[in-house]
């Protein structure tokens, strides 16, 4: 065989594996960096199995509420949480909230916020997390792995700490689920971006068991279809 029939010969070898390989074959996807998302410091870390439902995704909804702009209005019930932007407007996001149990209501107002926040676990969760086995850590600084997520609003009644917090989660597929210890939990990308509208001072309303929140009004008339897309 000549060097030209070789050469031809090597080729047709290499057509044939390119239209050969099976799909199931292809590079996986496994050991690929992730890119982190758009104007926001999360380093995605991996790809959660499960899907935070669509009617948790942020949305621009239209609400009917007496309550002025710059409030939030946290609905326990429904699993929603709203920054209200004015008279028939509001931001509406998916929020985690207390098991049966450690469900509350009132109103309080935001007294500090925090950047990937230090969780220090209260003496009273330790200790029962402890009587099933599971020792927490009297202190966790801020990062990927704390449970306080991205950004933390403590929230104060009468100018103490509640220990009840609006904050991030490493668990986002607990999104719409009553998971937690009375704390208010969202995704990263969402307390982010209430964390930049929230200011110290913020009067936040809890809507939960007991009524202690008085007297709210809002109505939620579904999503602004035209300002959740193009924004403004």
């Amino acid at each position: 065989m000549n060097r030209r029939d070789i050469l031809v010969s090597a080729m047709g070898m290499a057509a044939f594996a390119a239209v050969s390989v099976p799909a199931t074959q292809a590079a996986p996807l496994v050991g690929r960096t992730l890119k982190p998302a758009v104007n926001t410091d999360i380093q995605p870390v991996a790809i959660q199995k499960k899907q935070v439902d669509e009617k948790y995704k942020r949305r621009v909804v239209r609400l009917s509420t007496s309550e002025t702009p710059g409030t939030i209005i946290v609905d326990t019930n429904n699993k929603f949480l709203y920054f209200v932007e004015s008279k028939n407007r509001a931001t509406r996001y998916g929020i985690g909230v207390g098991r049966d149990g450690f469900g509350w209501s009132g109103v309080v107002k935001v007294g500090r916020k925090a950047e990937w926040p230090t969780w220090t676990p209260p003496a009273e969760m330790r200790r029962r997390e402890a009587a099933k086995g599971r020792i927490l850590p009297a202190v966790q600084k801020g990062g990927e792995d704390n449970p306080l997520g991205a950004r933390a609003l403590y929230l104060y009644q009468g100018g103490r700490d509640t220990i009840f917090r609006i904050h991030g989660t490493n668990q986002p597929w607990t999104i719409g689920q009553n998971m937690s210890s009375g704390c208010i939990r969202m995704m990263n990308k969402d307390v982010e971006h209430l964390y930049a509208r929230a200011g110290i001072g913020t009067k936040v309303i809890v809507v939960g068991p007991g009524n202690k929140q008085g007297n709210v009004s809002f109505n939620d008339r579904g999503i602004d279809i035209l300002r959740t897309i193009f924004g403004g």
